[in-house]
């Protein structure tokens, strides 16, 4: 998938409702660094705004960019009550801000959709010297806290039924980012747990790009991929929450 699926109201009005698990990774952050608030703070593909929320926690003023307009209109809705958080259109590659000198910049779950040799000489002009550029990104995984059946189902029935499309997850090193005017200071890896029920776990696997590449392309109908999440999962959730186990990676770089 290219940036621009995800220009759709469906998708964007999904990510609206996804778990805010951003905020753990930000506190993390805090007590990794020691840092507990930041001046200005930069979001670079912000989608739904629920990263630019982590941010403004830790932040006095926040600007959010992101390439869709359809994200950057709810990603408003999501900071409505937000004080000093601005928002515009933007690619990560063409950024073109006056006057900003960020202290720290978040991409989350964006640079596998970014040109690391543009952006990065983009970037880092609108940052100070010695400030954090912090990418991270968490996907749902193949584990249910005590329940090998949901394993046995991610692999047996859902990659099966919703092949994975390529994106680019190169892991970026020192030696990547050196150039650019940037040191990869700690790179860790997230083990983030969630409660859902059956009907929000559908929700959220609704909006999954799996789900998406199938539903852009017609090849399968909305109500008939919800209806296949309804009867393979039933017995799996029996009725109750489950814990899921969503993994993934944070890194701290310096400018």
């Amino acid at each position: 998938m290219k940036n621009t699926d995800f220009d759709y109201k469906r998708i964007a009005q999904g990510y609206k409702n996804r778990p805010f698990l951003h905020r753990q990774v930000i506190e993390q952050f805090q007590r990794d660094t020691g840092i507990q608030h930041f001046q200005s703070g930069l979001d670079i593909g912000c989608g739904a705004g629920l990263s630019t929320k982590a941010l403004k926690a830790i932040c006095t003023n926040v600007i959010g960019t992101d390439i869709s307009p359809e994200m950057i209109r709810v990603a408003r809705e999501v900071c409505a009550q937000e004080q000093n958080v601005t928002y515009l259109v933007s690619s990560a590659e063409n950024l073109s801000l006056e006057n900003v000198r960020a202290d720290i910049v978040t991409a989350a779950g964006a640079i596998q959709w970014i040109d690391r040799d543009q952006f990065l000489p983009k970037l880092h002009p609108l940052m100070k010297a010695g400030g954090y550029l912090l990418i991270y990104d968490f996907a749902i995984s193949d584990t249910m806290t005590g329940n090998p059946a949901y394993t046995d189902w991610w692999h047996g029935q859902y990659l099966e039924k919703f092949p994975k499309p390529y994106r680019n997850e190169t892991v970026w090193t020192n030696d990547d980012v050196k150039p650019y005017g940037f040191h990869m200071e700690r790179q860790l890896k997230l083990v983030i747990k969630h409660m859902f029920d059956l009907a929000s776990f559908i929700d959220f696997m609704m909006i999954q790009s799996n789900v998406n590449a199938k539903l852009e392309t017609g090849a399968l109908l909305e109500a008939a991929a919800h209806d296949w999440f309804q009867n393979t999962l039933s017995p799996i959730f029996h009725n109750q929450e489950q814990c899921l186990v969503f993994k993934g990676y944070s890194w701290y770089l310096r400018a």
